[in-house]
C-alpha cells in the first residue's frame, strides 16, 4: 500500500496494492498491523454500505460524540467524496479536500473524528462502503449544509438529489454556535 498526504492533516489517500489478471483482482482492503504502520491506529467498530443513484449527494455528516473515524471506498461506480475539517483549534478549520474514488482506482480515503463527510455520486450508481470507529447513533447524528457558502465546496453536480436531512443541515457557523465553539 501507498499513501498519499493531503493538505489537511489526517486526512489520508490509500493506494492499496492491486493483484490482477484475466480473472479479475484481488486486493487487501484492511490489514491493521500494515494501517498502524501507515499512521491510522484506529479501531473499527461497524461496515457500512450505501447505493445510490447518479446525481445522490449525501453529507455533510459526523458523530458529535465520541466522533467517528471513516475508511471510505467506492466498490462500483465513481464518487466524488469530500471531507471538511470541523475541528474549532485547527489551522485548516473550514477547508475542504476530495478526492474521485472510483471502482477503477480503488482508492481508499481516511477521514479522522474531527471532519464532516460527504460524496455526490459520478456514475449511473454507486457502491459505497465505509468501515468507522463508533457505533451509529442518531443522539449524536450532526450535519454540515452542503452548500454552506463560507466552505465553498464546489460539487460537481448542480442539481444534487438530497434526503430532507440533508436539506436542512445548519452551517458550519450555526452549528459551532450551537455547541458553545468559537471560531
Amino acid at each position: 500500500m501507498t499513501t498519499e498526504k493531503t493538505p489537511l492533516s489526517g486526512l489520508i489517500v490509500i493506494h492499496p496494492q492491486v493483484f490482477g489478471d484475466d480473472r479479475g483482482f484481488f486486493m487487501e482492503t484492511w490489514s491493521q498491523p500494515k494501517f498502524q504502520g501507515l499512521g491510522i491506529d484506529v479501531e473499527f467498530m461497524q461496515d457500512n454500505h450505501s447505493r445510490s443513484c447518479k446525481g445522490t449527494l449525501r453529507g455533510l455528516h459526523f458523530q458529535s460524540s465520541p466522533g467517528q473515524a471513516k475508511l471510505v471506498r467506492c466498490v462500483r461506480g465513481a464518487v466524488w467524496d469530500v471531507a471538511v475539517d470541523i475541528r474549532p483549534d485547527s489551522p485548516t478549520f473550514g477547508k475542504w479536500h476530495a478526492i474521485e474514488l472510483t471502482e477503477e482506482n480503488h482508492a481508499m480515503f481516511f477521514v479522522p473524528v474531527g471532519f464532516a463527510h460527504g460524496f455526490c455520486v459520478l456514475s449511473d450508481s454507486a457502491d459505497f462502503v465505509y468501515r468507522v470507529s463508533s457505533i451509529y447513533n442518531p443522539k449524536t447524528e450532526c450535519g454540515i449544509a452542503w452548500d454552506d457558502p463560507e466552505i465553498g465546496i464546489p460539487w460537481p453536480i448542480s442539481s444534487p438529489l438530497l434526503s430532507d436531512r440533508d436539506k436542512n443541515n445548519q452551517s458550519l457557523q450555526d452549528w459551532l454556535k450551537s455547541t458553545g465553539e468559537r471560531q
